[in-house]
């Protein structure tokens, strides 16, 4: 099996995920909450939940969509419009708060053992629709469509040394107060940006070929 074959459509679901994760949200928020109040480390250890989180997310995702490609040739074309019409979405909710920037609210949690931190992450993940709806998108790109194990497994360790990047990136800088402030005043062109970037990749993966 060539696996080189399958390099675009990897660096594609990965380009998702790399502004999807880095995008404010309610993990962000989590973050924001926990690193502010309680600091780096508590911060860190409920990004490796929420990492978790996105990879079982991500091998559901991967397994629910293989299973339906196996019933019918039409639906990764489904898949592709579904998942460009979430990406459209988010394109107008960003824009939508480039222009009219929300008040950044930070999650309250109470102090708690490390375990618990742990789960509090991995819960908000897997129970967060929006999580959900945004990794159907990324199945669209059909990263591993007709992969083996070795390519899904491949995928999905990438998949979660992204996430876990991402979000501990943000639970780095939230610790402190010059980045917080920073972010609050710039929420509007990080919105304006995302918003750019989301309605680019819903055009191509709506117009791409199967």
């Amino acid at each position: 099996m060539d696996y080189a074959t399958y390099l675009p459509g990897f660096l594609a679901a990965y380009a998702i995920l790399l502004v999807g994760a880095s995008s404010p949200g309610p993990a962000v928020a989590l973050l924001f909450g926990i690193a502010s109040e309680q600091g780096r480390g508590p911060a860190l250890v409920t990004t490796a939940g929420i990492s978790f989180g996105s990879a079982t997310i991500n091998v559901l995702t991967i397994l629910g969509v293989g299973l339906v490609l196996q019933q019918a040739a039409w639906a990764m074309t489904a898949f592709r419009v579904v998942g460009a019409a979430y990406l459209v979405y988010l394109a107008y909710g960003a824009f939508k708060k480039a222009l009219n920037p929300p008040k950044v609210v930070a999650t309250e949690v109470p102090r708690v053992g490390i375990s618990r931190l742990f789960m509090i992450g991995y819960l908000l993940q897997v129970t967060n629709p929006k999580a959900i709806a945004f990794w159907l998108a990324i199945a669209a790109v059909g990263a591993t469509t007709g992969g083996g194990v070795v390519v899904i497994a491949t995928f999905v360790i990438g998949a979660w040394i992204l996430s876990f990047v991402c979000h501990g990136a943000w639970a780095v800088m939230l610790s402190t107060p010059v980045v917080r402030r920073a972010y609050v005043s710039g929420r509007r062109w990080i919105e304006g940006a995302l918003g750019v970037f989301f309605g680019i990749f819903a055009f191509k993966l709506a117009t791409s070929e199967v």
